[in-house]
């Protein structure tokens, strides 16, 4: 039982830290290594909840295969070090305003609650969670739109974030090469 605890609050924190990582590092591809780590730290998460298929699709799937995908984008783009926009505009800077927003919903939260679910067991859950057919049955059945619709805006954002990087960098379609003319045609016009 205390195994199962200390692992919880080391894995939490390394999943805190990852998600802090993905938005203090400036680095694009430090970022994406942040983001696999806390996919990883959650994944164990779900093995302490006992979601063994869960955490497996975590770790195939988005560490694995979505990761790879952003780890090309941002391959393809490149750790470019100019800003994308000023740092001085108006939308930097209603961002501590509702950070302090969250922080006092938070802390209402908190408060409200009293803590009183420390000491108790948790929710018991029945003995197929998180099992393969439990799972298919809620993506295929209750979760499909959103489900799909998560899977094309993955898509469009890896589109667009190509599309934008060409744009951004300059690349252009090349021109058609220009047909030079044979040796023998280049020495009768020299003559």
């Amino acid at each position: 039982m205390w195994f199962e605890q200390v692992l919880f609050f080391i894995t939490a924190t390394g999943a805190l830290a990852g998600a802090l990582g993905v938005v203090l590092l400036r680095n694009p591809f430090y970022c994406v290594l942040s983001l696999v780590a806390h996919l990883v730290a959650l994944a164990v998460l779900f093995l302490l909840l006992q979601a063994a298929f869960l955490a497996a699709a975590q770790v195939v799937v988005y560490a694995g295969a979505v990761m790879v995908l952003y780890v090309f984008v941002v391959a393809y783009i490149g750790g470019q070090d100019e800003a994308m926009r000023a740092d001085d505009s108006l939308v930097s800077s209603f961002g501590p305003l509702f950070a302090a927003a969250i922080a006092v919903e938070l802390s209402f939260a908190l408060i409200g609650t009293g803590l009183e679910a420390l000491d108790t067991r948790g929710a018991e859950v029945g003995p197929g969670f998180g099992s393969p057919g439990q799972i298919g049955a809620l993506l295929l059945r209750r979760f499909l739109v959103p489900f799909e619709a998560a899977s094309y805006l993955l898509l469009v954002a890896a589109v667009g974030a190509v599309v934008l990087a060409r744009r951004r960098r300059g690349l252009e379609e090349p021109p058609p090469p220009r047909r030079e003319a044979p040796a023998r045609e280049r020495l009768e016009v020299q003559a």
